[in-house]
C-alpha cells in the first residue's frame, strides 16, 4: 500500500515554523512537498539561529523534511509564468506571507483560482485577513499572549509566561494541516478547492478552551497557578533524587487511584486516614500530604519513581530535559527520535512523525539543499529543457 497522501502535490511557500510545521507533516504522510524559495536565499530559517556560517540551521533542517526545494524568483515575469504552470498541476498551496503580500504579486486566491479551480489555498496569518487585527503581525510569544497562555502560565508571583511548546506556531501548523485535509475530502463531492485560513491567535485560543470553561464554571479571571492541576492531590510536580534543577515528577492520581498510590509510596496506613480519604479532604490537607509524598519521591529518581508508579497504574511523568528525549528509549522505539545526514554537516537528531499509521508508516528524508530541486521539476511539472534551464539560471529567473 503507497503512502497515506500519496498523489496529492503541496506547494509550500511557508518559512519559519508555523508553515513549514504544516507542510512537514502533510509531507511525512506522503503527499508531494515542493517547498518554493527566493534563489539565493530561501527559507530565513535556513540562515536563522543557525550553528556555522555556511550552513543551513537546524531551525530550518527540523522543519522540512520529505520536501523538495525550488527556486523561483517571482519578482521576474518568466518566473511568474512558471509558477503559474506549477500551480496548475498543484492540490494545495500554503503560504504565510505577511498580510496582502502574495497579492501584491498578483497571486492572491481569486487569481490562482482562475488558473486551477480544484487548488486549495491554505493560508496562515497572525489574526487571519479579517476583524480588527487582521493587518497586525505575529510570532509565537505574541500568539500565546493574545490566545490568553501567558496569563494562565506560571506561578501566581510572578508575570505571564511564556512557554517553549509552539502552540502559536506549530499548534497553528496543526490547525492547518486538519483543514486541507478536510477541504481536500470536500472537493472529492464538489470538484472544487476553496480557501483555508488558520489565524496563531485563533489556534491559540482554541487550545486554551479549558480555561476559558474555567472562568465562566469558577466564575472570573483564572490565576495562575504554578504546576498544581485543579485541585487534585497529588496533581503536581515533585522533587526526586539526587536533586538537580530537573529532578522533578508529576503525579496525578484521581480517587479510584489512591489505594494504588497509598501503597505503592509504602503508606497504606493513610489509605482510610480522615485528612487523605476523600478529593476534598486531601486538598485540604495537602501541605502535610505533599510533605508525604515529597519524602517519598527525593529517595527514588524521576525515572525509578514513574516506573513504580506506572506498574501500579498510577499517571506520572519523569520531568525529561532535552538530552533525556533523545535518549528515551520508548521515543526511539516509536521512530520519535530519528538520526538523519544532511549534506556539509553530517548526522543530526530530530522528530519523527506523531501520527502512526498501520497500513502507511510515515518515514522521515533529510530535508532539501536549497534549490536542489530545481531542474527536475521543471523539468516534470513545466517541461522545460536543460538548455531552457541553463538560461533561466543564468538570468536569475531560478
Amino acid at each position: 500500500m503507497g503512502a497515506a497522501l500519496e498523489g496529492i502535490r503541496i506547494i509550500d511557500m511557508t518559512h519559519n515554523q508555523a508553515g513549514p510545521a504544516c507542510t512537514q507533516v502533510l509531507a511525512w504522510l506522503g503527499a508531494e512537498v515542493i517547498k518554493l524559495e527566493e534563489p539565493g536565499k530561501g527559507d530565513v530559517a535556513r540562515i536563522h539561529m543557525r550553528e556555522k556560517s555556511d550552513g543551513d540551521s537546524l531551525f530550518f533542517l527540523v522543519l522540512n523534511a520529505n520536501k523538495r526545494s525550488l527556486t523561483l524568483n517571482l519578482k521576474h515575469e518568466e518566473g511568474k509564468a512558471l509558477f503559474r504552470q506549477v500551480i496548475a498541476s498543484a492540490d494545495v498551496l500554503v503560504e504565510n506571507f505577511s498580510p496582502g503580500a502574495l497579492d501584491r504579486l498578483g497571486f492572491g486566491y481569486q487569481a490562482l483560482r482562475e488558473i486551477n479551480e480544484r487548488l486549495i489555498y491554505a493560508t496562515i496569518k497572525g489574526f487571519g485577513t479579517w476583524g480588527p487585527y487582521s493587518g497586525f503581525k505575529s510570532f509565537e510569544p505574541i500568539a500565546q499572549a493574545m490566545g490568553g497562555a501567558m496569563c494562565t502560565t506560571g506561578f501566581p508571583e510572578n508575570p505571564p509566561t511564556f512557554v517553549w511548546p509552539g502552540i502559536g506556531d506549530s499548534g497553528t501548523g496543526m490547525h492547518l494541516a486538519i483543514g486541507i485535509l478536510a477541504a481536500l475530502q470536500q472537493r472529492h463531492s464538489t470538484g472544487t478547492g476553496q480557501q483555508v485560513e488558520v489565524s496563531m491567535q485563533d489556534s491559540v485560543v482554541n487550545i486554551m478552551r479549558i480555561s476559558l470553561r474555567d472562568h465562566q464554571r469558577l466564575g472570573g479571571v483564572q490565576p495562575r497557578t504554578g504546576n498544581q492541576l485543579g485541585r487534585t492531590v497529588p496533581g503536581s510536580t515533585y522533587p526526586c533524587a539526587p536533586g538537580g534543577p530537573n529532578d522533578y515528577i508529576f503525579i496525578f492520581a484521581q480517587q479510584q487511584m489512591w489505594r494504588a498510590f497509598a501503597t505503592v509510596i509504602g503508606r497504606p496506613d493513610i489509605i482510610d486516614d480522615a485528612r487523605y480519604a476523600t478529593f476534598d479532604a486531601r486538598w485540604d490537607n495537602r501541605e502535610s500530604l505533599n510533605a508525604i509524598i515529597e519524602g517519598w519521591t527525593r529517595q527514588h529518581t524521576k525515572h525509578e519513581a514513574m516506573r513504580l508508579l506506572g506498574d501500579a497504574g498510577v499517571p506520572s511523568g519523569a520531568c525529561q530535559d532535552t538530552g533525556e528525549i533523545f535518549d528515551d528509549p520508548h521515543l526511539r522505539e516509536r521512530d520519535m527520535i530519528v538520526d538523519l545526514d544532511y549534506p556539509d554537516r553530517g548526522g543530526y537528531m530530530t522528530v519523527g512523525c506523531p501520527i502512526k499509521l498501520s497500513d502507511s508508516a510515515a518515514s522521515v528524508v533529510r530535508p532539501p539543499v536549497l534549490g536542489e530541486h530545481t531542474d527536475t521539476v521543471l523539468t516534470e511539472l513545466c517541461g522545460v529543457t536543460p538548455d531552457e534551464i541553463a538560461r533561466l539560471r543564468n538570468e536569475g529567473v531560478i
